[in-house]
């Protein structure tokens, strides 16, 4: 039976890209973003492997309802990638709006603890497999970076995570790249990492043998 794999941020750049992958390896995906549209049409692409759930990651019951209707749908949850993630228009702690701080922080950290929460008792079962989008921002220190700060957590929670679920023979892996070409920036980047290499890299991860817990990807822009 085909494994399922269940994406936050899933309606466009790294999450879209991840979705098409996992189809191609012979998963099961199935798509959560707030853009219903954008989620449909990734959908239709990908075909009978897709199923779409629009959604706020930032609601709990939203994502613990979209996890439920994945499992309904196809059997079972062997994966989940929380990948939603935001930046900040206006960096600076003097500079910065508070109101953007809360929005970013809301979805960077606490949408990232809602899909786990909903996320493992369903990883449980299967030995399952819990991915989290870091950056390189959250492996070195940035001047004044906010947004940095959100990735720390990222990484700090996976390693956590990552020795909580062992003991259970599950698998979290915190995937960390640089600067990556996606609608995250205002400006195309077509020099830097595409979001199919951060998909082949979360792929990866998730096709190792289950002997080995791949805890930490990071990937860079060769330039």
């Amino acid at each position: 039976m085909a494994k399922t794999l269940f994406i936050t941020g899933a309606s466009s750049g790294i999450g879209a890209a991840t979705a098409h992958a996992a189809a191609k390896a012979g998963w099961n995906v199935a798509l959560f973003a707030r853009s219903a549209d954008k989620l449909d049409k990734l959908a239709g692409e990908i075909g009978d492997r897709a199923l779409a759930l629009s959604g706020d990651v930032t609601k709990p019951d939203e994502v613990a309802d979209a996890v439920a209707k994945t499992g309904q749908t196809f059997g079972g949850l062997d994966a989940a990638f929380a990948n939603a993630g935001l930046g900040l228009d206006t960096p600076g702690t003097v500079e910065g709006d508070p109101d953007e701080w809360r929005n970013m922080i809301d979805v960077n950290i606490m949408g990232l603890l809602y899909t786990a929460r909903a996320a493992l008792p369903e990883l449980k079962k299967t030995k399952g497999h819990l991915v989290l989008t870091g950056s390189a921002a959250g492996r070195r220190h940035i001047k004044g970076s906010i947004y940095g700060a959100t990735k720390w957590f990222v990484h700090g929670y996976a390693g956590n995570m990552a020795e909580e679920m062992r003991e259970w023979g599950g698998r979290c892996t915190v995937i960390a790249p640089g600067m990556v070409d996606t609608a995250f920036f205002s400006e195309a980047k077509p020099d830097k990492l595409q979001p199919e290499d951060v998909a082949d890299a979360v792929m990866h991860a998730l096709s190792a043998d289950p002997r080995n817990a791949v805890q930490e990807i990071f990937l860079m822009p060769n330039n």
